[in-house]
């Protein structure tokens, strides 16, 4: 069975988050790394944004700021993710990879196996939906709201019909980088506060709907899952979702040190995180 590199990293700051992850696509890249499957957290609780997103416009600052949660714009597209109770993963492999289909939708949907398996792994009756139809489509959205969990992606993973996985990708030098959140828990209050709304009503509305069509694993589970069991699930998940061996391992040096710089003149900075 092949062998991928799988990282666990401790709790790091929103830059440099983005930046390690950013930093093994680059290895990658260049050959110096296996595809890789890592696990990480945040600290402190940040709210990320997608790539497209507009920070002014959509963010609260003051009130992200009175909770003392981070703030970092993501490379992926996507709409706003509160990463605080949760399991963050990434996956980086070549496009060109016998497992990965030329498509981006179909290679979203192989790379999501690793997800859906994790989810069976904790005795959820997890599924993957298609959202070929428009009707399937607005079944998991509702538009107008900047949350993640509020978008439809190609295929959506759900459990008892409400979505537990929120997704993004991007592709750069021939490399694609899959990242995205699994919920053990999650305070839709805060997350609401967070962005901004035309009125409290449209807020209040966007809020109803967002607790109709999005739950966590905790919110489901018959038993409490802990972060270590997200961890075990999902490492099992993920290799045999994509038939891959996973083999513990560490960040290389020059991952550690492309990281950091990237995170000082990237991912830390007004330029990149304000750029709309």
């Amino acid at each position: 069975m092949e062998k991928w590199r799988y990282i666990v990293t401790e709790g790091m700051s929103p830059a440099m988050n983005m930046a390690i992850d950013e930093a093994i696509l680059q290895m990658h890249s260049e050959g110096k790394v296996p595809p890789t499957v890592r696990f990480y957290t945040w600290d402190p609780a940040t709210l990320s944004i997608g790539y497209f997103q507009k920070a002014e416009r959509e963010i609260d600052f003051a009130e992200l700021r009175k909770h003392g949660l981070g703030f970092v714009r993501r490379p992926t597209g996507g709409r706003a993710v509160l990463h605080d109770q949760e399991l963050t993963y990434s996956v980086v492999v070549s496009e060109s990879h016998p497992k990965m289909p030329s498509s981006v939708t179909e290679a979203y949907k192989v790379i999501s196996l690793g997800l859906l398996h994790g989810f069976q792994n904790l005795g959820l009756q997890a599924e993957m939906v298609s959202l070929a139809s428009e009707e399937e489509k607005e079944k998991y959205s509702s538009p107008g709201s900047s949350a993640c969990f509020d978008s439809p992606s190609w295929y959506e993973l759900v459990v008892e019909g409400k979505k537990v996985a929120g997704s993004a990708q991007t592709r750069q030098k021939g490399i694609i980088l899959q990242h995205g959140s699994i919920l053990l828990d999650m305070d839709v209050d805060l997350l609401f506060s967070l962005l901004k709304f035309p009125s409290e009503r449209v807020k209040e509305r966007m809020m109803q709907s967002f607790r109709q069509k999005a739950v966590t694993i905790n919110e489901v589970s018959r038993e409490p899952v802990s972060l270590q069991d997200a961890i075990a699930a999902f490492r099992k998940g993920f290799a045999s979702g994509l038939e891959v061996d996973l083999v513990e391992a560490e960040l290389t040096a020059e991952e550690r040190v492309l990281a950091e710089e990237l995170a000082e003149t990237r991912y830390a900075a007004d330029e990149w995180n304000f750029r709309r």
